[in-house]
């Protein structure tokens, strides 16, 4: 069923009610961006259209990292020049381009897409982390940087990570904490953000 926006025709109606689902749209942000694609030429209308569709037909995971790409594997973990001795590990693909910008860090990531949370039903089945433990039984890895966001999710997520990876004779370590606490990496500026993965320290 669909909400009723005023006077506004049905495609509007629809169009707004959809931009409200988005996360961190309200009704009168979602009502504004309505009428500014009504406003805009039909070319750039179309243009977003096709981009939406193409995200959703061509974007697929990375099967050795789990970072979202339209080529398998993705351009990180086929760069040759990256060091592929060292996995940071991080909570959403948003966080691997905060690191990027940094210009500090040069291996490989890891994408755990979520933390482990009880309080929504998220344990470690519902995260990529048996894909990272087969990443070690490969081997070649070192170092695992845990950069998890310094919240108590996040937190969690890193202890427990701490506990499967230690054993296996890989050196842990975790984000030295130049980050406020409460924030995530994805609003962290660069030079904190540098500043963490040079100070990081063994968990």
């Amino acid at each position: 069923m669909h909400l009723k926006y005023g006077s506004a025709a049905e495609p509007v109606s629809r169009l707004i009610e959809e931009f409200h689902k988005l996360p961190g749209i309200g009704p009168k942000s979602a009502a504004r961006l309505a009428y500014h694609i009504l406003r805009i030429p039909e070319s750039s209308a179309r243009s977003l259209a096709e981009a939406i569709i193409a995200v959703k037909e061509k974007i697929v995971l990375c099967s050795v990292c789990q970072n979202l790409t339209d080529n398998d594997p993705c351009a990180i973990c086929q760069d040759t020049d990256r060091d592929h001795s060292v996995i940071c590990v991080v909570e959403e693909p948003l966080d691997i381009l905060a690191v990027e910008r940094t210009g500090q860090f040069k291996g490989l990531f890891h994408v755990l897409h979520g933390v482990i949370s009880p309080m929504d039903g998220i344990g470690p089945d519902d995260l990529k982390i048996s894909e990272l433990l087969e990443r070690m039984k490969a081997g070649g890895v070192e170092e695992v940087i845990l950069a998890t966001n310094p919240n108590l999710e996040g937190e969690a997520t890193a202890m427990y990570l701490q506990r499967l990876l230690s054993p296996l004779g890989v050196r842990v370590t975790s984000l030295a904490r130049g980050l406020p606490v409460g924030g995530d990496l994805e609003y962290a500026d660069e030079i904190t953000l540098g500043r963490a993965f040079e100070g990081r320290r063994e968990v």
